[in-house]
């Protein structure tokens, strides 16, 4: 079923779901599994748990049980995510060269011993989370980077990579044209690439950062348990390349494996590569080219995660497409927020986008009664970054650029 909700939104439901349990791919983030990830990333000092914050007046409005929001903006003092893929996939590859088992080091011992393998360079292309949590890990691991963003990005999430001591520029390409020119550079000069997205003959890698990655679904389902909550119906998940989403919704899908909560995408407009996907008939992964000036510019990717499509083409419900006044209207409803609920700084690719979707469906019964969420729904979304680009930030919230209206 597609529907096309005036020019705000547009929403799919995947044709292609099937709830069975897929234990090929759903291996690699069991429990067991992950909690391995975890155990690595904690030994760092600057690791805490991010915040699992309760926004009660929020779930009233929107009509649910329940709505929660994982706070990524305060991982590693970064202001996202990312840097939890970028940490255990340089720290697994150094470990691996050097015949170590990661399970039995520590972050610091690794680092100890990290120079017997000589000096490494790490190259990436990023929409600028991804890139700065790259750079933060070789850095912190005496290793060089090199990261390469898209075209049209600004020049404040370039100086933050650089603050990170990455070698890095802007090119005047679009993003997936700048993953090949990485991967031309990194062939060329020896370097590591180290990309959240999966094609054929490179796999290992990203597959180790979505690992990454699903350390935020332990952690949340953790916090949900000892605080003796039940679990979420609904995730509401961003996809770029569909990495985070596939971690996200790998681990819950495992863990609750005899009744998983709906796993629901949402991607801008002009990057809805699973909204297409999800859309025809075969379950052929479709790409998306072309320039991508979105202000969503994390989720500005037009090709899927090879890896991440298969577990998202079977376990994602839905997938929404959304136009950049939607996330805008997220920014400031979670910026503003109800009652006592806590305020909470997203970024334009943050919780934002599903936030704002939430408050559109508002009134759209129809749509709402598709993905089943009614009064005794849970809503889980996830705040995968704060005000990354400040100035574009107080533009949305301060000066409401991207009106609804």
């Amino acid at each position: 079923m597609e529907k096309v909700l005036k020019n705000d939104i547009a929403f799919v439901k995947n044709k292609h779901y099937s709830p069975t349990y897929n234990e090929k791919e759903l291996i690699y983030f069991n429990k067991e599994e992950i909690k391995k990830v975890k155990n690595f990333q904690q030994t760092h000092e600057a690791y805490e748990k991010t915040p699992l914050h309760s926004l009660d007046q929020l779930a009233s409005y929107f009509n649910v049980a329940d709505m929660k929001i994982k706070d990524e903006a305060y991982r590693f003092g970064l202001n996202a995510f990312k840097v939890l893929g970028g940490i255990y996939a340089i720290g697994k590859y150094i470990a691996e060269q050097l015949e170590e088992n990661i399970d039995q080091l520590s972050f610091s011992q690794l680092k100890e011993v990290s120079d017997k393998i000589g000096q490494l360079t790490f190259i990436s292309a990023t929409d600028g989370n991804h890139g700065k949590g790259v750079a933060w890990a070789a850095r912190e691991l005496g290793q060089n980077s090199v990261i390469y963003l898209p075209k049209g990005s600004s020049q404040a999430r370039l100086d933050a990579i650089r603050n990170e001591g990455a070698d890095a520029a802007i090119t005047d390409k679009n993003y997936d044209d700048t993953v090949k020119m990485c991967a031309e550079l990194a062939d060329k000069n020896g370097w590591v690439m180290v990309q959240d997205t999966a094609w054929e003959g490179y796999d290992k890698i990203p597959l180790w950062i979505m690992q990454g990655y699903a350390t935020i679904a332990a952690e949340a389902i953790e916090e949900l348990e000892g605080n003796s909550e039940q679990p979420p119906t609904h995730i509401f998940v961003q996809a770029g390349v569909g990495s985070f989403a596939a971690g996200i919704a790998g681990y819950f899908t495992q863990y609750y494996r005899d009744n998983p909560p709906k796993i629901i995408i949402v991607e801008p407009h002009l990057a809805n590569c699973y909204y297409r996907s999800f859309s025809n008939k075969v379950g052929e992964m479709e790409i998306v080219t072309g320039h991508m000036d979105s202000i969503m510019a994390g989720l500005c990717c037009g090709a899927p995660n090879t890896r991440a499509f298969r577990i998202l083409s079977q376990y994602a419900n839905a997938s929404f497409s959304l136009d950049d006044k939607v996330a805008a209207l997220g920014m400031r409803i979670l910026g503003n927020p109800l009652g006592q609920d806590p305020k909470i700084t997203s970024g334009e690719s943050g919780a934002a986008v599903a936030v704002g979707l939430l408050h559109t469906l508002n009134e759209k019964n129809e749509v709402r009664e598709e993905i089943g969420l009614h009064e005794n729904s849970r809503v889980l979304c996830i705040n995968t970054e704060g005000d990354t680009d400040f100035d574009h930030y107080l533009d949305v919230v301060w000066k409401g650029i991207y009106p609804t209206q």
